[in-house]
């Protein structure tokens, strides 16, 4: 995924419930960036969401073949032994 947090700032309208906007103001919250962070968390989780809804069958595959046929590096994993 594309690094977000350094990305240039563009303007654009939105049309939010008035009566939640002014309470926000009224608080003191920077409407802007709280829009901003939480419209970031959005994209990123759907985004995520998207990628392992496309990549399902390759990793149901690697999982099935490491059921069946172990780690690969599993005999180098001296910090399991005794368990």
């Amino acid at each position: 995924m594309r690094r977000l947090a350094n990305a240039a700032k563009r303007p654009t309208n939105l049309s939010l419930n008035a009566k939640v906007l002014d309470m926000a103001r009224e608080l003191g919250m920077n409407v802007s960036a709280t829009v901003d962070a939480l419209l970031t968390e959005e994209v990123k989780r759907r985004y995520w969401e998207r990628w392992n809804e496309e990549n399902k069958e390759a990793i149901e595959h690697y999982n099935a073949r490491i059921a069946r046929e172990g780690l690969p590096l599993a005999r180098y994993r001296t910090f399991m032994k005794g368990r």
